[in-house]
């Protein structure tokens, strides 16, 4: 399981909060916080950020992500991790839709794109350059 560096992109719609409790801690990496008695919203950490879950009914987002104009949540995995948490990805069974290393531009990095299991995107990312400086 990959350790979170941070979020490079943060509320995230779900239609199962158990179900995306477990894909967000047990594949992506991330820690349970807290989580309201109700399930509406579920608190968790994502190397230093909170991420919030929020029960929503279904359906969330499905289709290709150029139909979701580019709406997507990053996480930030280091170098030495990188390749693993990918592989672990789909070693759980996820689809990796779509893999990239850009460079020239504002994030540069390697990336890959995949989905949690209401179809939202997600992206792991090494950033190894943002035009920021930071």
């Amino acid at each position: 399981m990959p350790e979170i560096k941070g979020v490079a992109h943060f509320s995230i719609a779900v239609s199962d909060v158990d179900r995306s409790v477990k894909f967000y801690t047990e594949i992506v990496g991330c820690k349970f916080l807290s989580q309201r008695p109700d399930k509406g919203i579920t608190f968790l950490d994502a190397g230093g950020v909170c991420v919030l879950l929020i029960k929503h009914a279904a359906p969330i987002i499905n289709g290709p992500l150029e139909k979701s104009d580019g709406v997507h949540h990053a996480f930030m995995i280091g170098e030495a991790e990188y390749q693993a948490a990918v592989d672990g990805l789909r070693a759980n069974g996820v689809d990796v839709f779509f893999e990239e290393d850009r460079r020239g531009g504002t994030i540069d990095g390697p990336r890959a794109y995949f989905r949690d299991p209401d179809g939202t995107a997600l992206e792991f990312i090494n950033r190894t350059a943002y035009a920021a400086g930071r």
